[in-house]
């Protein structure tokens, strides 16, 4: 595997690792076998405490810009680019079922499974170096993920525990050609507005334009 020399894994314990690229289909399939959920929900918590560490420690942001960056860089899409970057992709085992069907919420998964397995293998201040040479170089870029911005502002009014609303204003066109108007909410103030040829896309647009005034 690419990626164990590349970070300096040799050492890591196996068993852990085939587990963390092991999806649930496949473990389904495949008796006295685990899957990744428990290195996941390990990784994810490590993972928030070495970028929570990063911002304290390298920025003035108050606390709410902090939970709201650091979800920016630790939301699926980021994951999923993370583990696409450093080739984690091509060595997830799922099963029949699941073949040519590894989407990004698998990948992204994944991104955090073998983080607990790094952990668990060879402790925190590894897990952190690891972190610091994938994740912490697109922090410092300030890089924007493009993807479900949908979901991303909701992660960010859930945070705040604010409303959040998308309200179609205009649409116009013929059937086949429509274009469509939609405005995004947040304690029924206008955040954003996306004009797109399906609802689905100017609702995106939308989010992602209150996404870039949320995070200033």
């Amino acid at each position: 595997m690419e990626f164990v020399k590349k970070y300096n894994l040799e050492k890591i314990d196996k068993k852990l690792l085939d587990e963390a690229l092991t999806h649930s289909s496949y473990s389904n399939e495949h008796k006295d076998t685990n899957n990744y959920e428990r290195l996941e929900f390990l990784g994810d918590a490590i993972l928030e405490f070495i970028t929570s560490e990063y911002f304290y420690n390298n920025t003035n942001y108050k606390e709410g810009i902090m939970t709201k960056k650091r979800a920016s860089f630790v939301c699926e899409q980021a994951l999923a680019h993370y583990a696409k970057d450093i080739g984690l992709d091509k060595y997830i085992k799922v099963g029949h079922g699941q073949e040519g069907n590894i989407n990004d919420t698998i990948i992204a998964d994944v991104f955090e499974s073998v983080l607990g397995a790094i952990y668990l293998s060879f402790g925190i201040d590894f897990a952190k170096d690891y972190i610091y040479k994938i994740v912490i170089p697109y922090i410092e870029k300030d890089f924007v993920f493009f993807g479900d911005y949908k979901s991303l502002l909701q992660e960010y009014v859930q945070t705040d525990k604010k409303s959040l609303e998308y309200v179609l204003v205009n649409e116009y066109g013929m059937d086949h050609d429509k274009t469509f108007e939609v405005e995004v909410k947040i304690d029924d103030i206008i955040y954003g507005k996306g004009i797109g040829k399906s609802k689905k896309e100017a609702e995106q647009k939308a989010a992602f334009d209150a996404y870039k005034k949320s995070v200033k």
